[in-house]
């Protein structure tokens, strides 16, 4: 039997979600937030764009992708929305599969929030980033959640502002992808052929505060790691 995560009541800011991710020639795809549009679309050549990832095709005004349109920083070739979806000023679930797409076993995970209705960037991060593991660098089924994202600290929101959510997926060898997902309700669960890990550096010969730095970091995440494997044991 599957159980339903419960966000609560949806009394909080207004959200329009950006989820960039870095993969090779691939794509992550969000399940909660539903996305805002599907932006799983490449048309046009490179040489067309002369090397570029997007630009207007001679004699039209229609824009060619030839990597894909999740490639284009910071919302996957997706402009500003104006269908925005509550989403709590205290925090909510983000889950997505990132094993949709070749190129996905591993990669590096980042939450970021941009203020306002178009952001000038998403430099406020959400948690600490961590890394995922799938079990093959083929496509693969599962979902990873974090059942509750909060806020990054020390910033004052209310209800009805605007704001976007960045999740950026990094793959081995580098490459941009981005997404942009409004709110709906949707399940929250971990698969269990992909798991997580906390980042953090021990140099040589670490400092104290180096050494403090890296175990509060790794810390930082488990909260929300744990809070997700748990909700995908009582799946």
């Amino acid at each position: 039997m599957r159980t339903h995560f419960s966000l609560g009541p949806f009394i909080g800011v207004f959200l329009t979600l950006a989820f960039a991710t870095l993969a090779a020639k691939g794509h992550t795809v969000i399940v909660y937030p539903g996305w805002r549009e599907n932006n799983l679309h490449s048309n046009g050549t490179v040489d067309e764009t002369n090397g570029a990832g997007v630009a207007i095709r001679s004699n039209t005004s229609e824009l060619l992708y030839p990597y894909g349109m999740q490639w284009i920083y910071p919302c996957g070739g997706t402009v500003t929305s104006t269908n925005r979806t509550k989403w709590p000023i205290n925090g909510g679930a983000i889950s997505f599969q990132p094993g949709w797409f070749p190129g996905h076993k591993t990669a590096l995970i980042y939450i970021n929030l941009g203020m306002g209705t178009t952001p000038l960037n998403m430099s406020l991060p959400m948690v600490p980033p961590f890394q995922i593991t799938g079990p093959t660098v083929a496509p693969y089924p599962g979902t990873f959640c974090l059942p509750q994202v909060p806020l990054p600290a020390n910033i004052s929101v209310k209800a009805g502002d605007n704001a976007t959510i960045q999740v950026v997926e990094a793959a081995r060898h580098g490459a941009v992808l981005y997404n942009v997902e409004p709110v709906t309700r949707d399940n929250c669960f971990n698969s269990t052929n992909i798991t997580s890990s906390t980042i953090y550096a021990i140099p040589d010969k670490p400092t104290n505060a180096a050494h403090v730095t890296a175990i509060f970091t790794a810390l930082g995440v488990m909260p929300l790691l744990l809070a997700g494997y748990y909700f995908s044991i009582m799946l």
